[in-house]
């Protein structure tokens, strides 16, 4: 009897993970598609803003302009969608407030007119912010409940992350990692790996190729080779603590000096006008991918990776629309690439190590970038990837690009956290 009883919760728990699998497997993939497609629509339509904008130099002018417009149209019309990726977070762990399905087309349009005229920023937001509005779209349709919106949103963040670069287990895991630092729910494993690969698959049905770079020959494992990666990841770190800080810096002070929101992207277009003619270069406008390219090829500018976190910093901090993740990815390249000399390594190598090691300090998210770069480079560096993503991490401090990011665990033993404590709220107690 007593074995008969065992095996009839055997069957009962299996039939309730059959079941589980079967409903995310169907939601997954509708989101999938949701935002895949999403995401096809917003690269084919950012490659013909950026070549408009390389035909058309004279594009750059409008920028004040361009920015002024988007801002008042958020001011107008976006309500909560101004909170960006923020307010994704926040449904996530708690809250009550809808995320508006208006916020996939301002963000869409937003984003295009930022590249369009010249404003320094990414992709990432834009594609994250559309997954999830699509998502809380889809789970009003189905009436989906409380705690299952949670993974819905999750799903969303993961295949927009997966579609728009390419990576879906890369995404899979963003989307788990990215909500608290420290801490992941295994509960949406399935739902955001299915979301992010059927994303994937659907971007690229659309046509959209994904850019991949090579590292090029990876140096045999010794002691001298970690070390030196050891303090590379030092300075990735400290460079995406910067990075945040300065942007997050920059917003308050535009808004402390112009309140409204108008005035404050027109003055912040023509300040970044102003840096191009101070630099000399429009290398550092858009998402900079000719830079991105030349790190894995050739020499860059030693000082090439602090004019693009300036021109980003800028352009997001005035409250343009992109997101952080492509300059990010710029940023780290072209630091490698500057360190290769002075730590004598290979730029190609140091400047894979930067891309993912940047953007993790910044995003909190070491699993999820080690993921990135197997993806994109190959697993024969693995050992310095992984490594180059802990120690950034860990060195990037209670900081991050997303203020609405919970700090789960403390990176440092000796500091205590109060629960539900976010980067937002810590940096308010220090």
């Amino acid at each position: 009897m007593e074995r008969w009883t065992r095996f009839a919760a055997s069957g009962q728990l299996h039939y309730g993970i059959i079941r589980y699998m079967l409903k995310w497997l169907l939601i997954g993939s509708v989101v999938g598609c949701l935002s895949g497609s999403a995401s096809a629509l917003f690269l084919l339509s950012l490659d013909a803003a950026t070549q408009a904008r390389m035909n058309l130099p004279w594009l750059l002018f409008l920028l004040p302009l361009g920015g002024a417009l988007v801002s008042w149209i958020y001011w107008r019309y976006g309500k909560s969608s101004s909170k960006g990726n923020n307010l994704i977070l926040e449904q996530i762990h708690a809250g009550n407030e809808a995320i508006p399905l208006r916020m996939a087309p301002l963000v869409l349009g937003g984003t295009i007119v930022t590249h369009l005229f010249g404003g320094s920023a990414g992709r990432e937001g834009t594609a994250v912010q559309m997954g999830g509005s699509l998502s809380e779209w889809l789970g009003k349709w189905i009436r989906i409940s409380p705690d299952d919106r949670k993974i819905l949103l999750m799903c969303g963040i993961s295949a927009g992350f997966g579609s728009v670069f390419g990576t879906p287990l890369a995404g899979a895991v963003f989307g788990l990692e990215v909500i608290a630092i420290g801490m992941i729910r295994y509960e949406a494993l399935l739902p955001c790996f299915v979301a992010s690969f059927i994303g994937h698959t659907v971007t690229t049905a659309w046509g959209v190729h994904h850019a991949h770079y090579a590292m090029g020959q990876v140096p045999p494992l010794t002691a001298s080779v970690l070390l030196k990666v050891i303090v590379a990841s030092i300075v990735f770190g400290l460079v995406s603590l910067f990075f945040s800080e300065l942007t997050h810096k920059l917003k308050q002070l535009f808004t402390r000096l112009l309140p409204n929101p108008v005035m404050k992207s027109f003055v912040g277009g023509l300040v970044v006008i102003a840096l191009v003619y101070i630099v000399g270069t429009r290398d550092y406008l858009g998402l900079s991918l000719p830079l991105l390219a030349d790190s894995f090829h050739e020499p860059v500018a030693t000082f090439a990776f602090l004019w693009k976190l300036i021109f980003t910093s800028v352009t997001l901090g005035a409250g343009f629309q992109g997101g952080e993740v492509t300059p990010l990815f710029v940023i780290g390249a072209a630091l490698g690439n500057a360190l290769s000399e002075l730590l004598q390594l290979q730029g190609p190598f140091l400047a894979g190590l930067g891309l993912i090691a940047v953007f993790c300090g910044a995003t909190n998210t070491p699993i999820a970038c080690f993921m990135l770069g197997i993806e994109l480079f190959g697993s024969e560096a693995a050992v310095y990837m992984f490594l180059a993503c802990i120690v950034s991490y860990l060195f990037s401090g209670h900081t991050g690009i997303y203020t609405s990011q919970r700090l789960g665990v403390s990176k440092n033993p000796d500091v205590s956290l109060a629960e539900d404590t976010t980067l937002g709220t810590w940096k308010h107690k220090r």
